[in-house]
């Protein structure tokens, strides 16, 4: 029987100990501490069998979660580790895909040469903000879609649900949702009215009466949802839930968003937050089992 240890980063414990339940796999215990320099120390505290999955998410402090999966990577491989899978469940640094302006650093680029330097063999990810990011390996990147199981949670949770895209770029995961379902979905449209003044609005749909669900990969400063809740209330929907897969949720993001008047904020725990609803463990452990 070939033994696969689960091993949880700092940012991804709980959801690496999930993970290893649904496989019924060992959990390996891991030491990581910072030293009083902000220096960072790793042990593993059992010995490492051939085949490993590193479970560890990227958000914020996103440069020291990902010098610390560098370095457990590393010594992975030189402690006899063959086959790495690496599970990111929110991949940090991956909106920068692109030089966007003369100079700039393609941030995305730099990490995936890291993590296939350091040691990975195969990496699992939860919706990229951008697929390209999946042209800079070398190994095999497996993009997993956290749209089945929010569809499923919305489907035991919310009545008649009518799906909406905070703005265009949003469309494609609010049609995955609404394949499921088999409801209604549309999408935020800016329409400029005069050079200094524009105006968005839901595209076709009526939301009057409809309890409206508002989906996006990654919510982050809460703006973009805020404008897309005001909205739906304006046009008399009776309901707004807000759900993403990647709560980054940055500074008072979730206050911003609940003081709008919200049913509920719902996300993924790709990365850890008090808006975990949904446990994308089953998802990853059918990946990589």
């Amino acid at each position: 029987m070939v033994i696969i240890l689960i091993i949880g980063g700092s940012s991804s414990q709980k959801l690496a100990a999930k993970v290893s339940k649904e496989l019924d796999d060992y959990l390996c215990p891991v030491e990581t501490r910072k030293f009083p320099d902000g220096e960072r120390y790793i042990r593993f505290k059992d010995e490492i069998e051939k085949e490993v999955t590193v479970i560890q998410s990227t958000a914020f402090p996103q440069d020291e979660s990902y010098m610390e999966l560098f370095f457990m990577l590393k010594n992975l491989k030189d402690l006899g580790a063959e086959e790495i899978k690496v599970v990111i469940p929110y991949f940090g640094y991956g909106r920068q895909e692109l030089r966007f302006k003369p100079g700039e650093a393609i941030s995305a680029q730099t990490i995936a040469e890291l993590l296939e330097f350091a040691g990975a063999t195969e990496l699992f990810s939860v919706n990229f903000h951008e697929s390209s990011v999946k042209d800079f390996f070398n190994i095999p990147v497996n993009e997993l879609s956290a749209m089945p199981p929010i569809a499923e949670y919305i489907k035991s949770n919310i009545e008649e649900p009518v799906i909406i895209a905070p703005d265009k770029g949003a469309l494609h995961h609010a049609q995955a949702i609404t394949s499921i379902l088999n409801t209604k979905c549309d999408y935020m449209e800016k329409v400029r009215l005069s050079p200094d003044m524009v105006e968005t609005n839901v595209k076709s749909l009526d939301v009057d009466g409809e309890n409206t669900v508002i989906i996006d990969d990654i919510i982050s400063t809460g703006g973009t949802i805020v404008n897309a809740v005001n909205i739906l209330k304006n046009h008399n929907a009776k309901s707004v839930t807000v759900s993403c897969v990647h709560p980054v949720l940055v500074g008072d993001a979730v206050l911003k968003i609940f003081a709008t008047g919200v049913k509920n904020i719902i996300s993924t725990d790709t990365i850890s937050s008090e808006t975990n609803m949904i446990s994308i463990a089953p998802l990853i452990a059918n990946a990589i089992k």
